[in-house]
């Protein structure tokens, strides 16, 4: 095998591995401090019906295949209810390795117990919006796309809303990625 994909593999797996099976409580607290800090993010933390935090998800692809992975915390009213797991296959040209933290707020009941009935998915029309450099992200099952923008990182951005009752914000720890996959986050919640 090419040293560059044995070494791509190393990175792929050390990211996979980092993300979020041994979350720590201070891990969630760190993460839920940064993303209270951001002005684009603070405000649904006072509106929101609930929220789920993923501390740090890993994801990584190499040739066609890649995947994503990372576990949270599921809260209503500011009590944990329960665990969930994100995942992520897909499949198309991808390359490289990536970790960030990341947030979905539930706007209402509806969108809460929808969230935490079971197995979840986004589908094409959810956003995740990148706190740290001002560009927002879509990601979903027809695929992922990203652009530029003034970005709520430097306050700029007209007033970002819920779509269908759920807000993503997402903030990159580390890696660089490559990646025009097919594929969707799903979800899984375990009640407390």
């Amino acid at each position: 095998m090419n040293p560059v994909k044995i070494l791509l593999l190393a990175l792929c797996a050390f990211f996979m591995a980092d993300s979020g099976f041994s979350a720590l409580a201070g891990e969630y607290d760190q993460t839920l401090s940064v993303f209270k800090k951001s002005p684009a993010v603070q405000p649904f933390f006072d509106t929101a019906y609930g929220y789920a935090v993923f501390p740090t998800v890993g994801k990584g692809g190499i040739a066609i295949v890649g995947g994503a992975y990372g576990k949270g915390r599921v809260y209503r009213q500011g009590s944990i209810t329960g665990h969930v797991s994100l995942s992520k296959v897909s499949v198309g040209p991808q390359l490289g390795g990536q970790a960030f933290s990341e947030i979905i707020f539930f706007q209402d009941q509806r969108a809460y117990e929808e969230f935490t009935s079971g197995r979840f998915e986004f589908d094409a029309s959810i956003s995740a919006v990148v706190i740290t450099a001002g560009v927002q992200a879509k990601a979903g099952t027809e695929g992922a796309t990203a652009g530029a923008s003034a970005g709520p990182a430097t306050g700029a951005q007209a007033e970002i809303g819920y779509t269908k009752g759920l807000a993503v914000f997402v903030h990159t720890k580390g890696g660089l990625m490559y990646e025009a996959a097919i594929g969707g986050q799903k979800f899984d919640f375990t009640p407390l």
